[in-house]
Formats: structure tokens, C-alpha cells, sequence
């Protein structure tokens, strides 16, 4: 394999996804051992030729050699293609570029609330601009999602009244609208991105249930495993929406607005 060589990508520590594909190049022989840099650890010299700005939002590929900078996708095509020049080729085609380019800066412009991060002080943080559409968009990806299994995953309990693609769509929004209530005296941008991560919060709890969704194509499982594992997924989701509340520094009591928003829910679903 070819290795691309006196080339670093600036990659954000904080981002789990970030440092396992940058790691990947390196391990692969597709970037030599400083192929890679935590963006936090930019020299001022390095400044001079990388805009700041961008590569917090777009991955930075820096040429030592010419002293040049790719940003986002290209940083990647370019990586990936010196070792393999035919996927070069085939992400060169306009709509597989386009659509890759989509969703490098959906998941790039989303990744804080993906995965948030402590702000250290005193440090090059990197984190992209606030970016309405893409965090609207991710919103209502999340939304679909969880909407869709709580639709599958509520027919499978016994106790409560059939459900309704309307019904759990109405109780995902709904989540969103209540805890917004509780944050009128904070700006949009604030709101929205706690509806990101509460979002992801449901997006991380559809991924748990999904197993048993699973499994009860298959097999006929008992009502206790069911509601035995949604109670635990409950639990889990609470506890990250605590952490995240934290690292957000909101106020403490949205997560027990959170409870008590699912406790409405279901009374109103029972009568």
C-alpha cells in the first residue's frame, strides 16, 4: 500500500469517530506515523497556511511540502485515493461526491452533539459553527428514527393500547416542545442544541430496543424480557441525559422535566 508521506490530518481528539479513522490511515500504512495531529496542538507557524476557522468544521489535510492545506471530503479522497487510485475515481463522480460531501458535514457539524466534549480552558478547541440546517436535519433524522421504533417496540407490550406511527411521532415531538418550555429564557441557538443531543439521547435508546425488535421477528418473548429491557434503556437514557445536562451546564432539573414528561406521555396513551 502507498503511503502518503510529510502529510498530517488536523483531527478533533474529542471525537471518538475522529480518532479511530485517523488511527486507521496510520495502522493501514496509508499515512506515516505523523499522519496525524490533534487539532488543539495547531503551532502558530501552522496557523500561517491552515485556516482555523475551516478546519474546525472540515478535517485538515496539511502538505508540509508546499505548505497547502485540504479541507472535509478532499482531505479524505485524497488520503484514500493515493493508496487506492480507482475508489479516487469513483468518488470523483459528481453525484457520489455530492452525496458524500452531504453527509461529511451532517455528521461533521453534528459530532459535538453526537458526542459532547468538555471545554478545557486555555486550549485550541475544535469545534465547528452552529449550523441550523444541519442541526435541523439531524433533529429530524433522530426524530424518524426514534418515532419508528417506539412504533415497533409499543406493539410487542400488552398492557397498553395499539400504537400508531401518529401516536409516537406526537410523543417524540412532544419531548422536544415540553423540555423547550423549561429553556424560554435562553437563545435559539442554546435550544436547538439541547434538542440535539436530547435527540440523541432517543437516537441511542432506539438503538438499544432494537435488538429485542429483533428478536421478536423470530421468537415469541416473554412480556417481562420486554418490558424488563425498556425499563433498563430508560434508566441508561436517563443517566446520559443527566451527563450531557452537565456538560452543557443547563439546568439540572430538565432531566427530571424529562420524567416527568414520559410519565404524561404514558398516562395519556393508558386513558
Amino acid at each position: 500500500m502507498k503511503t502518503l508521506e510529510n502529510q498530517t490530518l488536523l483531527y478533533d481528539e474529542d471525537c471518538p469517530l475522529c480518532s479511530l479513522y485517523t488511527t486507521g490511515f496510520i495502522k493501514a500504512g496509508m499515512l506515516d506515523q505523523n499522519g496525524r495531529k490533534p487539532y488543539c496542538n495547531l503551532s502558530n507557524e501552522e496557523q500561517d497556511f491552515v485556516d482555523v476557522k475551516r478546519a474546525a468544521n472540515e478535517i485538515a489535510l496539511i502538505d508540509y511540502t508546499t505548505k497547502t492545506t485540504t479541507y472535509g471530503i478532499d482531505s479524505l479522497i485524497k488520503v484514500i485515493g493515493f493508496s487506492f487510485p480507482w475508489i479516487e475515481k469513483i468518488i470523483a463522480a459528481k453525484p457520489v461526491y455530492f452525496l458524500l460531501r452531504k453527509f461529511y458535514s451532517f455528521v461533521s457539524y453534528n459530532r459535538k452533539v453526537i458526542i459532547p466534549a468538555q471545554a478545557k480552558e486555555n486550549k485550541l478547541e475544535c469545534v465547528p459553527d452552529f449550523n441550523y440546517k444541519y442541526r435541523s436535519l439531524f433533529i429530524g433524522f433522530a426524530l424518524t428514527i426514534t418515532t419508528f421504533v417506539l412504533f415497533g417496540y409499543s406493539n410487542l407490550i400488552l398492557n397498553i393500547p395499539k400504537s400508531t406511527i401518529t401516536r409516537e411521532l406526537i410523543v417524540a415531538f412532544g419531548q422536544i416542545v415540553f423540555q423547550s418550555l423549561f429553556l424560554f429564557k435562553f437563545d435559539k441557538q442554546t435550544i436547538l442544541n439541547y434538542a440535539g443531543n436530547l435527540m440523541t439521547v432517543s437516537l441511542m435508546g432506539s438503538l438499544i430496543l432494537m435488538p429485542i425488535l429483533i428478536l421478536s421477528q423470530f421468537m415469541q418473548l416473554p412480556q417481562m424480557i420486554i418490558l424488563g429491557w425498556f425499563a433498563g434503556t430508560v434508566l441508561i437514557m436517563f443517566l446520559e441525559h443527566f451527563r450531557r445536562i452537565k456538560i452543557l451546564k443547563l439546568p439540572f432539573y430538565l432531566s427530571f422535566t424529562w420524567i416527568i414528561y414520559r410519565i404524561i406521555a404514558l398516562f395519556l396513551i393508558l386513558n
